[in-house]
């Protein structure tokens, strides 16, 4: 499956959880993003270091179902999506973050 970075970086994830995360000390320097659900690891990195100029040292992946909604007497579901925890090299960061 070949898809462009823009299309595997859904978009950026600014959560109190993730504001936790980069502003600690020696864990931080992570950032969360929406990704697409069939993209690796290996894929994610690329299209973050692509796109932001940066050095990525790990990524951790986390899929999620879509939930069940209910209209009446139907019933549908919200798309599944995924989360990657994106880890940067000490002292760089992604500037999209700093601004929030």
């Amino acid at each position: 499956m070949k898809l462009e970075n823009r299309m595997m970086i859904r978009r950026a994830l600014i959560t109190e959880k993730g504001s936790r995360i980069r502003a600690q000390g020696k864990v931080g320097n992570q950032y969360l993003f929406e990704v697409h659900p069939d993209v690796n690891k290996i894929q994610i990195s690329q299209a973050v270091k692509a796109m932001f100029e940066v050095d990525v040292v790990k990524v951790r992946t986390m899929r999620y179902l879509g939930k069940l909604k209910r209209l009446g007497r139907f019933e549908g579901r919200r798309p599944r999506w995924k989360k990657a925890v994106v880890t940067l090299k000490p002292g760089q960061s992604i500037d999209i973050f700093d601004e929030v």
